[in-house]
């Protein structure tokens, strides 16, 4: 058992690491005002940096201009990327852009993959994800999919409803999933569908706790009798929830890894502040009850990071049903962790931390959503408690 990382991973940490500390991070208010206003000349130069140094989509393959990392890669990085809520974009690794690139990568067509992946990865499109529908339709509960895909020929016509699909309005394409059979196993497909095909009509934004930001804006589809060709399916008929399952493992991975740093930024934010703000005759960094919110939150973090490289590290070996529990796990885990720190961060920096002079309640709105997207803590909790039961889970690996 060895927790080293190889050498060129730590020099690639050191270098994102400095580029958001040095580079990304002093402009992140920046940017997020600019995105206020539809304008992105800051972001748009950061990427152009991230390209010139050689830090773009890393997670992607040499010959789609990524450095080839595998998924423990990823985890060194995108923790790094993930302490400013503008990191990933800079990179081109945000979500749902970085896990569609991967099922593209996987699935799609030569057609698909010369049309939409090739822009996809130079970041000069992006994309949406279509799997949430309102009620009674599939959310936690894949198997309500109400969205059809009826042969049509050699095609489909596609017909359904769908919400929160994140930057769906801004994407140039969508990946929506729909059902083509009767079957709970396989009677669902995935499908790439051009945002602007006729048929397919924008409903609005969804308004939300967390403020809109770059493409983290919830959009709702109607899709009446779209048109699908033969070339757009991604796999093959009946691939859909076995494709979900290979898209969502990872991507909950790629979030905890995210989310982590930035609790452990906000984490060293209150450190900063607790050694030197003074209540009650001594710095607050001497009450006990201050000590006790900082311990707990720390070895929470530790916990998540253990946890995700361990998943990662399955992942990795090829045990990707066997990972699934542990995915919950680390999701579950890291998505209260998240939360827990955030709402103490603003408690020890008591009415600073509540208001708008420090980001702690912008990011408290949005990591609130990190206990419902990709699975709300309910399915995971099943999850883990339907593989201990059925005695498929080792807890003591």
């Amino acid at each position: 058992m060895d927790f080293s990382l190889p050498a060129h991973l730590q020099s690639l940490r050191s270098r994102v690491r400095d580029f958001m500390e040095q580079r990304i991070i002093p402009l992140e208010t920046t940017i997020i005002e600019e995105d206020k206003t539809q304008t992105y000349d800051t972001l748009r130069n950061l990427q152009a940096a991230a390209k010139g140094a050689g830090l773009w989509t890393p997670h992607l393959p040499e010959e789609f201009g990524g450095l080839g990392l595998g998924i423990m890669g990823m985890c060194v990085l995108f923790r790094e990327m993930g302490r400013s809520p503008v990191g990933a974009r800079v990179f081109n690794c945000d979500a749902p852009d970085q896990g569609n690139m991967d099922l593209l990568l996987k699935t799609a067509s030569p057609a698909i993959k010369e049309r939409w992946l090739a822009p996809l990865c130079a970041g000069d499109i992006t994309s949406g994800f279509c799997m949430t529908e309102p009620a009674p339709g599939a959310g936690a509960d894949p198997s309500n999919l109400s969205t059809t895909a009826t042969r049509d020929g050699d095609g489909w016509v596609l017909n359904g409803h769908k919400w929160y699909t994140t930057g769906g309005n801004a994407a140039s394409f969508l990946i929506v999933m729909a059902r083509t059979g009767e079957d709970p196993r396989s009677g669902a497909s995935m499908f790439v569908i051009d945002r602007h095909a006729p048929g397919v009509e924008h409903m609005r934004e969804i308004p939300v706790m967390a403020p809109p930001l770059l493409v983290h804006r919830e959009a709702e589809f109607r899709f009446t009798d779209v048109r699908v060709g033969p070339d757009q399916i991604l796999g093959q008929e009946g691939e859909g929830f076995m494709l979900a399952q290979k898209r969502l493992v990872p991507a909950r991975l790629t979030h905890c890894m995210r989310w982590l740093g930035q609790a452990d930024r906000a984490l060293q934010m209150c450190r900063e502040y607790v050694i030197e703000r003074r209540s009650f005759g001594r710095r607050l960094a001497e009450h006990q009850l201050i000590q006790k919110m900082i311990a707990d939150n720390a070895v929470a973090i530790h916990m998540g990071n253990l946890m995700t490289f361990h998943c990662a590290w399955m992942l990795e070996q090829g045990a990707g049903r066997e990972a699934r529990p542990y995915s919950s796990m680390a999701k579950n885990h890291v998505a209260r962790l998240l939360c827990q720190v955030l709402d103490d961060a603003i408690q020890m920096h008591g009415g600073l931390g509540y208001s708008d002079d420090l980001p702690f309640a912008t990011w408290y709105r949005g990591a609130r959503a990190a206990r419902i997207a990709d699975g709300p803590d309910e399915v995971h909790t099943m999850v883990v408690a339907r593989d201990f039961l059925k005695n498929r889970l080792n807890l003591l690996v």
